[in-house]
């Protein structure tokens, strides 16, 4: 931020927040070294065609202050994808509210793209699952619900996977061999 009154009030607060604050230029680019849990920006003080908001965003909850509601402008914020902003002038109420729903947009965030990869692995793995099925359909002479029901219930008995214990079924060329149960 460039704007010393909007720079006071923020400073203010983070400090009653009991925050830790470092100020850098929206114009150059963040430093390598600094980790953040937050970021504070002036979305008007930095260029639309400029790259260097892409590297603010790094990792770090954005809380964007915004002054200039034109479309353009709008349209580049959204890009940036701030968790929270606040409408300038600043005052010294509403930041604490901005950095507990940037952090919660934050988490939000993280817990979508964990779910989001634990759902793509699992697509991935229905091949696995469907030429497991078809391997014991032909070894047991079964129909489709059978051989998933029998891939089911063997992975329940065992507590595993389904997608597991159908890689082990391909490994295996068959039913793998599992003497003992698991209580």
């Amino acid at each position: 931020m460039r704007d010393e009154r909007e720079l006071s009030i923020v400073r203010r607060q983070l400090n009653r927040l009991g925050m830790t604050i470092s100020d850098h230029d929206p114009a150059e680019a963040p430093p390598a070294e600094q980790t953040v849990d937050v970021v504070v920006m002036d979305a008007d003080a930095i260029a639309i065609k400029s790259d260097l908001a892409a590297a603010w965003k790094a990792g770090a909850p954005i809380i964007a202050l915004i002054g200039t509601e034109t479309p353009s402008r709008l349209k580049w914020l959204l890009d940036l994808q701030p968790a929270s902003f606040l409408i300038k002038p600043l005052r010294s109420a509403g930041l604490y509210t901005a950095l507990v729903v940037a952090f919660d947009s934050a988490q939000r965030r993280i817990d979508e793209a964990a779910h989001i990869e634990r759902l793509e692995d699992r697509i991935r793995s229905r091949r696995v699952v469907f030429a497991a099925v078809l391997q014991i359909m032909r070894a047991h002479g079964l129909s489709e619900p059978d051989a998933f029901t029998l891939i089911r219930q063997t992975a329940m008995r065992h507590r595993t996977t389904i997608e597991q214990l159908s890689a082990e079924i391909i490994a295996a060329g068959g039913m793998p061999n599992r003497t003992t149960r698991i209580a």
